[in-house]
């Protein structure tokens, strides 16, 4: 039965791509179907396999040591703080999810300083380019918001964002907000489990190009194939390292100022439409998103729960969502389905986030990116339901 609806949600999610695509008849399926094939091999093999059980574990033990690491610069600086909240079951949030990215964010400085992510990035990249039939750029750009994240990515690339074509703008953007930055995927998997955390990552990554290929399709002739990443600013290593620090505490901040205002926003909310109607406002957008968490494998029993944290994570992001889900008993499988739905970066909030990046590079491609903004989050909504529906296979 799962495999008929997975097949429904396949059709389901590829219609809704077709019907909002600006060439239908540019469409190029091979390279669909090579990508959907990977997906459904990488799924298997991360969730099913003692291979991917093991990669898995692997890469879960590092970001769990890192924030480990990442725990003794916090009780120094908030000894009294972390003992009470030990104490009393649990660091404040702040403090135990939030904090560690500062570390992560100057992990991530130390390794482009000394060139190696850049290296990473480059050729993986370059190997993608030759699955997905598209340009260089955008499978660079891909990798590379994974890493850098949705805003800071355009900054290695801004010798070219002024050149761009509207249809390769979109594509780059629509990356961006698919993916996560590796900055917080630590604090992810304190919230939900590692694997599915990992799992959204590498389907995410080819679901990005594959609703882009049909959303936005293109071809790169050979002199528009063309690669120019920007080298960062030639500065000591200390400084460098005090950039990237303070810029994972500003991630941290705004994360922490962003929660504060839509987690009580959204039980004002709940508050007013329980009191009208007698029926919250998040439980009224569970009857919405219902018939789509249905196609991505969830019991109908609790479709309008999870369809509930789904549209959570749409008004709002993914780190309320999350909160949410740990927060709702549902079934295992179902928990599965939904995390992997939550990781990206695909919420209203994104589209001023991508278009403010790029306008602060380039003022008329920002406006143009503002422009598409809606199509933007629908393309990357739809990656988050791919990525749940080849999941929801597996589980």
């Amino acid at each position: 039965m799962k495999f008929l609806i997975a097949l429904l949600g396949l059709l389901v999610v590829f219609g809704l791509a077709y019907i909002a695509s600006n060439g239908k008849k540019k469409i190029r399926y091979r390279p669909l179907a090579i990508m959907i094939v990977l997906q459904v091999i990488l799924a298997y093999a991360l969730l099913n396999t003692g291979v991917g059980t093991f990669l898995i574990g692997g890469f879960a033990t590092v970001f769990k040591s890192l924030l480990d690491y990442a725990n003794e610069g916090i009780a120094f600086v908030f000894g009294g703080l972390t003992t009470v909240g030990a104490e009393s079951g649990g660091a404040p949030f702040f403090l135990s999810v939030l904090m560690p990215i500062v570390v992560i964010s100057a992990l991530i400085g130390i390794l482009q300083y000394i060139r190696i992510l850049p290296f990473v990035i480059k050729y993986i990249g370059l190997v993608l380019s030759k699955i997905n039939g598209m340009g260089r750029l955008e499978s660079y750009n891909a990798v590379a918001s994974a890493v850098l994240g949705q805003s800071e990515v355009f900054i290695s690339v801004k010798k070219q964002i002024g050149l761009l074509p509207k249809h390769r703008l979109y594509t780059l953007c629509a990356s961006a907000m698919s993916t996560v930055s590796m900055s917080i995927v630590g604090a992810y998997m304190t919230m939900i489990e590692p694997k599915y955390v990992v799992t959204a990552l590498v389907l995410n990554l080819f679901g990005g190009f594959i609703i882009a290929s049909i959303v936005n399709p293109y071809e790169v002739t050979e002199e528009e194939d063309i690669l120019e990443v920007q080298e960062e600013e030639k500065q000591s290593f200390f400084e460098m390292l005090g950039e990237y620090i303070l810029d994972g505490f500003k991630v941290a901040i705004i994360v922490a100022a962003m929660l504060i205002g839509f987690v009580a926003l959204i039980a004002l909310v709940n508050g007013i439409f329980s009191a009208v109607l007698g029926i919250s406002f998040q439980e009224l957008l569970g009857y919405v998103f219902a018939p789509f968490a249905f196609i991505m494998g969830v019991p109908w029993k609790e479709a309008i729960q999870a369809g509930s944290i789904m549209a959570t994570k749409m008004v709002s992001n993914e780190f309320v969502a999350m909160l949410n889900l740990k927060e709702t008993a549902m079934s295992a499988r179902t928990t599965g389905i939904v995390s992997v739905f939550l990781v990206s970066f695909a919420n209203f909030s994104s589209i001023g986030i991508i278009a403010g990046a790029v306008k602060g590079l380039h003022e008329k491609q920002g406006n143009v990116v503002a422009r598409f903004g809606l199509k933007l989050l629908y393309g990357a909504s739809l990656v988050s339901v791919l990525s749940a529906i080849i999941t929801g296979l597996f589980l």
